[in-house]
């Protein structure tokens, strides 16, 4: 009660709503840049169950934004190294790493084990794969992107009719992948998205108040401006047929 009173307190969620959160398990594919401030602040807010998937060991330069894991850190796994920070956060979460590149049956598993799944992901093969297999599981997933000053946001459901999907925004699987390696990023745009993101994905757990589903999100941080784009579903996209 004393760790989560706070929560507790809000009218939109009392005791049946944290209740509900502890009883509850999300997907985290990322443990970087975006993966840090989710799976802290998921943690934080009493998510029962994280299953956090990154094949990736930490690397000196991730430490600008990965915030989920420290100096001490470098070399090892960073779903072992964020399971630690999250044990420390709240010992009461159940924390699984996986340090693997889930694909096909492995991936469809994970994924109807979930109630929310959230794409953390930094390449496109990674987030067409997880939104056909959420898809095809029926399970909604919260997704993010941010590089250099700028950053998106949405949420695509399938329990939704009226929901896009990944495949309505971009329909072209080769699109080329424009990495933070690459082209670099501000250290706060990886947070304000990911924290985004954390919302989302408590809201959709709580069933509280209105989704970011059929709208995207766009953040510019030169400006600090947030831009609502209206998503439709694409007729012709294979998703809704």
């Amino acid at each position: 009660m004393l760790r989560y009173c706070r929560q507790i307190m809000l009218p939109q969620v009392e005791y049946k709503g944290q209740q509900k959160l502890i009883d509850s398990h999300t997907l985290v594919v990322g443990a970087g840049g975006l993966g840090s401030p989710v799976a802290l602040y998921l943690a934080a807010a009493g998510v029962g169950r994280l299953t956090l998937v990154d094949f990736d060991s930490v690397d000196l330069s991730n430490l600008q934004r990965q915030i989920l894991h420290t100096s001490a850190d470098v070399g090892r796994l960073k779903v072992e190294s964020g399971r630690d920070t999250l044990a420390r956060l709240n010992p009461l979460v159940d924390v699984v790493p996986i340090a693997e590149k889930l694909e096909g049956d492995a991936l469809r598993e994970r994924v109807e084990l979930a109630d929310v799944v959230v794409d953390a992901s930094d390449n496109f093969a990674t987030r067409f794969l997880l939104n056909d297999t959420c898809w095809a599981a029926g399970k909604p997933l919260v997704s993010g992107a941010a590089i250099r000053l700028e950053g998106q946001i949405t949420v695509y459901d399938p329990r939704r009719e009226e929901s896009p999907c990944y495949r309505c925004l971009y329909r072209d699987e080769n699109e080329r992948d424009e990495r933070c390696s690459e082209t670099g990023v501000f250290t706060p745009v990886v947070g304000m998205i990911g924290t985004t993101q954390a919302a989302e994905a408590l809201k959709l757990l709580l069933g509280l108040g209105e989704p970011l589903i059929g709208r995207l999100l766009l953040l510019d941080v030169r400006t600090l401006e947030w831009r609502s784009v209206k998503l439709k579903c694409d007729p012709n996209c294979a998703m809704h047929h």
